[in-house]
């Protein structure tokens, strides 16, 4: 639980330092343009979006995290958001290294 704040944190200072990307449609073209590293999706996304996001990341395979609700991202973000990604390798690795610590 403790890893899960930890990661909410370091989302929302990806976000002060401007290097988040939030919003379907922006994530859509970082994923065209291959330049993602993670996408983290609400865990009560409509499948609906769900199933879009899959099919455009068939190919790269990028990592998607669902374990947050929109409510989390939200309070995390402090802007109401059910899909962000992230194109900057500090920043990804840094996440992943947390998300992998609370396995």
């Amino acid at each position: 639980m403790q890893s899960d704040k930890l990661v909410l944190n370091f989302l929302g200072l990806t976000q002060r330092a401007g290097k988040l990307i939030s919003g379907f449609d922006a994530v859509k073209l970082g994923l065209i343009h291959r330049k993602l590293k993670i996408i983290f999706i609400a865990s009560d996304l409509s499948k609906n979006t769900r199933d879009k996001l899959e099919f455009l990341n068939r190919k790269q395979k990028i990592f998607v995290c669902d374990l947050f609700t929109a409510d989390q991202l939200t309070s995390a973000l402090g802007k109401k958001r059910k899909i962000v990604a992230i194109a900057d390798p500090g920043f990804s690795q840094a996440i992943i290294k947390k998300l992998n610590k609370g396995v």
